[in-house]
């Protein structure tokens, strides 16, 4: 066993694994600044409550990456479908008898750990689409095969966790999912005019499925989801729509280039709501300056073009496509995540990775870095053999 472990160690791309592991343990030290106002105040908690809490997770999350390392993907053929199920199962669960929190019923409580089923479902979407394009890509491809089941299956497979999240009110991790769809869809071995027609019924499908829930609720969208498209000149709008926006605009400029000093940040006290979670680049920027953010910024460039690079290298398709689905869900939070808090989206609350407190994003997130690296790990030995 330990010698299958340091072999997989030694076929892992180590680039993306020192910085996965000093963004994990940096975000894990930078919790303590970002949250110590949420601890002591909002729970009445030692400044370390959510430090302690988190590195729980990140342990959790570490052996979890280790035991997805050490599997091979095809595997997965008996892992996921069974996965896939049981998250559908989950979010409706959660649309019958979760949790409000932030507006979105998305939450089941466990005691110390929350599960967000929406959230853990994102590797499993992605390895679920990677393993079908897998294994009927070559008759999709086929005009002289019919595989217009096969394709609407697919269509199934990645629209129907989104449609229940959707329903929890969460659209931001709806969006996310939706990304991840599209991507892996747009790139599937489908041909160009069958995804046209698909994007035609698809869209067909949408416009019933939005007067449906409509008619259910009165509403697509709840009033509070409807105020975040006005964040135009978030400052103009502080006592309302804008007032997280601008006071992220007054942390990251009271920071300026090098910071005002770790723990010295004043905008996390009372000022912006949520500053361990969505918000916590805010404070980075306040207490590091610019410089460390445009530092962070690269780092994520680096993580995002090997995950790119695996996938052009994989030796099979399903793990192609896997490290495909990776690179548009972590690009997704950091687009959706840093756009909504400079004012160029609208603000939907999704986490930051390695940064934001939170259980189940940060276990999918390192679930899903354990999948790029068992890729890696496959692509390395078939080379080798041959």
């Amino acid at each position: 066993m330990l010698r299958k472990l340091k072999n997989n160690f030694e076929d892992m791309d180590k680039i993306l694994l020192i910085i996965m592991f000093f963004l994990s343990i940096f975000g894990l030290f930078n919790i303590v600044s970002a949250s110590s106002r949420e601890a002591v105040v909002g729970m009445d908690k030692s400044v370390y409550f959510y430090f302690y809490r988190h590195l729980i997770i990140l342990i959790g999350g570490l052996i979890a990456f280790i035991v997805i390392s050490c599997v091979e993907t095809k595997h997965y053929y008996r892992i996921v479908p069974p996965l896939f199920c049981a998250f559908v199962f989950l979010n409706v669960f959660v649309i019958v008898n979760g949790t409000f929190t932030r507006g979105a019923m998305n939450w089941i409580p466990l005691g110390f750990f929350n599960l967000q089923p929406s959230e853990v479902a994102k590797p499993i979407i992605i390895a679920a689409l990677a393993l079908l394009v897998e294994r009927y890509g070559k008759r999709v491809r086929s005009p002289k095969t019919k595989h217009w089941n096969l394709i609407w299956i697919f269509c199934g497979i990645g629209l129907i966790i989104p449609a229940l999240v959707f329903m929890q009110k969460d659209l931001g991790t709806t969006i996310i999912q939706l990304a991840i769809f599209g991507v892996i869809y747009l790139l599937s071995p489908i041909l160009p005019k069958e995804k046209w027609k698909i994007i035609g019924g698809l869209g067909a499908l949408l416009v019933v499925f939005l007067l449906a829930v409509y008619a259910y609720k009165g509403e697509v969208l709840s009033q509070k989801q409807m105020d975040r498209f006005n964040y135009f000149n978030p400052c103009s709008k502080y006592a309302g729509t804008g007032y997280q926006v601008c006071n992220a605009y007054i942390a990251i400029n009271l920071g300026g280039l090098n910071g005002v000093g770790i723990g010295k940040s004043t905008q996390k006290y009372s000022y912006i709501p949520e500053a361990h979670t969505d918000m916590v680049f805010a404070i980075f920027a306040e207490e590091y300056g610019c410089l460390a953010g445009l530092f962070l910024l690269l780092l994520y460039a680096i993580i995002l073009w090997r995950i790119l690079m695996l996938s052009s290298r994989a030796s099979t398709i399903r793990g192609k496509y896997m490290c495909l689905g990776v690179a548009v869900y972590i690009f997704a939070h950091i687009f959706i995540n840093l756009g909504g808090m400079f004012g160029i989206i609208p603000l939907t609350g999704v986490p930051l990775p390695f940064l934001s407190y939170g259980g189940s994003f940060t276990l999918s997130l390192i679930a899903s870095l354990g999948i790029v690296q068992r890729v890696h790990i496959e692509t390395k030995r078939y080379k080798l053999k041959f």
